[in-house]
């Protein structure tokens, strides 16, 4: 049996430069930043004390009147997702349950909602720290924690559907009641590689025939003080305080680390001829897909292989699940955050996979302006990099020079650039744990 081809219908990214396909891509031709001083909580005591936050985004704007009420147990990172599922639907000219309900699309609806699958990447969800916190209070003794105080009063003092705010499949949960999705739906958890994973198993979902349109990509909210206190802890973040919006530094000589943030997007992917039958707009399709993992070194997970070994790998599968030599590449998306041994490893994998072109073949890389998005990260570069080729058009890195001499690689740093781009790279990794992938586009023609 032929694969189905999969195209790209649908873009939804919410992140702290622009919320919508349009927001979003203009931020990057002009080299927004969404950097600020954090303003969510107090981050006087911390090192880093800045980051990338969303302002202006409500759950209740991206979901039918009656099913307002649920708001109340969606932890960030979950509205978020609903929030990106809403802008990816509209994005996509679909007619689902949510928008016919909301007004925002005449019926019929265009989508078999037993036909539409969701494959969602999610992080750790921070817990509510106020409301924990009431009810740690009232489960100690003498400032002693007690167990037993816990079970009789502690407990009591949480709402009983406390616990669905931050369990990490919450948000493929909302976002198929809310879309009536009844197709395969799957939850990822892999830190920043969630999304390109989550991507990747929707278009073989739609590929081998279970599903015509699956929903798919990632969300996750690291500005909270749990996020930024286990990124400091584990020395990932810079402490350019005084100039937020330089912080972030990809492949940058002088990088220092990386910059907390949130955000994510969903995208819509669609076989071709359901795609075609309604007459949708294309972006582009996806040719290939690759995974791996890097057990490089498991006393220390978050140590990145010196060479790339593990992204090189899964790049290298899904250029063959593509059918694509790596002399055919025109654009390699990386997901460097300015980490100064994952930028270099990154770097190694990409000349692994380019060879003697890697100082020719423009690198795309978005993240000075919206730091580490966790979970979601891989969705905006996704979503970035079929901007680019839908648009024959590479945005500007623009905190990465001066380049890294040794990176040996093409990062378009100076404004956009045109481009005709027929087949793209989007690179992802999780900067612990050793997971890896690649995704392959293709300019739709």
């Amino acid at each position: 049996m032929t694969p189905r081809r999969v195209v790209i219908t649908g873009l939804g990214p919410v992140t702290p430069v622009g919320v919508g396909a349009s927001d979003f891509w203009n931020a990057l031709l002009e080299g927004r930043s969404g950097i600020r001083r954090l303003q969510a909580f107090d981050p006087s005591r911390f090192n880093s004390q800045i980051g990338g936050e969303i302002a202006g985004v409500s759950v209740n704007d991206a979901v039918p009147k009656g099913y307002r009420k649920a708001s109340k147990i969606m932890a960030r990172d979950i509205a978020l997702a609903v929030v990106a599922a809403h802008r990816a639907a509209m994005d996509a000219g679909l007619k689902t349950k949510c928008l016919l309900e909301r007004g925002d699309a005449e019926g019929p609806a265009n989508v078999d909602s037993a036909r539409w699958g969701a494959n969602i990447g999610a992080g750790l969800i921070c817990a509510d720290l106020p409301e924990l916190a009431e009810a740690l209070h009232s489960a100690a003794t003498d400032g002693v924690f007690s167990i037993a105080r816990w079970g009789s009063e502690g407990m009591s003092n949480l709402t009983p559907l406390w616990l669905l705010k931050f369990l990490p499949n919450m948000l493929a949960c909302h976002v198929t009641i809310v879309h009536d999705c009844q197709g395969p739906s799957n939850t990822i958890t892999c830190g920043e590689a969630s999304s390109h994973l989550a991507i990747g198993e929707a278009f073989r979902t739609i590929a081998r025939g279970v599903a015509d349109v699956c929903i798919c990509g990632g969300a996750e909210s690291k500005t909270n003080p749990m996020a930024l206190l286990r990124q400091s802890l584990g020395g990932r973040l810079s402490r350019r305080n005084d100039d937020p919006q330089r912080a972030c530094r990809p492949f940058a000589a002088d990088r220092d680390g990386t910059v907390i943030s949130e955000g994510g997007g969903l995208v819509i992917l669609e076989e071709l001829e359901h795609a075609q039958a309604r007459g949708a707009r294309i972006y582009a399709e996806v040719a290939g897909f690759g995974a791996s993992n890097d057990a490089y070194e498991p006393s220390q997970p978050s140590r990145p292989h010196p060479q790339g070994r593990g992204l090189a790998l899964a790049a290298r599968k899904a250029l063959r699940d593509a059918g694509l030599d790596a002399a055919r590449l025109d654009l390699v998306a990386t997901a460097a955050c300015g980490l100064r041994e994952h930028d270099a490893s990154e770097a190694a994998a990409v000349r692994t996979i380019l060879g003697g072109r890697a100082a020719e073949v423009p690198v795309l890389n978005v993240r000075a302006g919206l730091g580490n998005n966790g979970a979601g990260s891989g969705a905006i570069d996704f979503i970035a990099t079929a901007l680019a080729v839908a648009n024959a058009t590479i945005p500007p890195a623009f905190n990465s020079a001066p380049l890294d001499p040794a990176a040996g690689l093409k990062v378009v740093t100076s404004g956009p650039v045109d481009a005709r781009i027929e087949h793209a790279i989007s690179l992802s990794y999780a900067l612990g744990g050793g997971q890896n992938a690649a995704l392959v586009i293709r300019r739709y023609r």
